[in-house]
């Protein structure tokens, strides 16, 4: 829930192009997707595209899953606005659909990095304990932006 204020807070407070987000918000991303990819779930098809490019160059496999109106379902309520957790099915995705409640229009995309924040697997470039994973992404990213249209 602090993410999500965090969010409204920063995008009623700041002119932002986009938000991306780099975070395990369910831990559930594990689960989908193993050690070997970062999740990733957006509302806006060309930032995804853009940071999907970003993590194929840096050498971060990421791998998109879906949202949309049948997991948005999930988070309904009937004593609240939302619930902030969907129950076990589609956990990660249904994460990112409750942070997406509180992007409105702003192109957003969040990494889920519940796999692949720990060296899990061995590379020679991420040596055991945290990874870093999404700051080669992001770094990739930001080095070749261009406003969008």
């Amino acid at each position: 829930m602090i993410r999500a204020d965090a969010l409204a807070y920063g995008l009623g407070e700041l002119q932002t192009d986009c938000v991306i987000g780099v975070a395990t918000v369910a831990g559930a991303g594990v689960v989908a997707l193993g050690h070997h990819h970062s999740g990733l779930l957006g509302n806006n098809d060309e930032l995804v595209s853009r940071i999907l490019a970003a993590g194929l160059r840096s050498g971060e496999p990421l791998w998109r899953l879906p949202l949309g109106k049948e997991y948005t379902k999930l988070i309904e309520s009937q004593v609240a606005d939302i619930k902030n957790s969907g129950g076990k099915t589609a956990g990660t995705i249904t994460a990112a659909a409750y942070l997406e409640k509180f992007v409105g229009i702003t192109p957003w995309v969040h990494l889920d990095i519940a796999g692949t924040a720990w060296g899990f697997t061995e590379k020679s470039y991420v040596p055991k304990g945290p990874s870093g994973i999404g700051v080669r992404t992001l770094l990739e990213l930001v080095r070749n932006w261009k406003k969008f249209d």
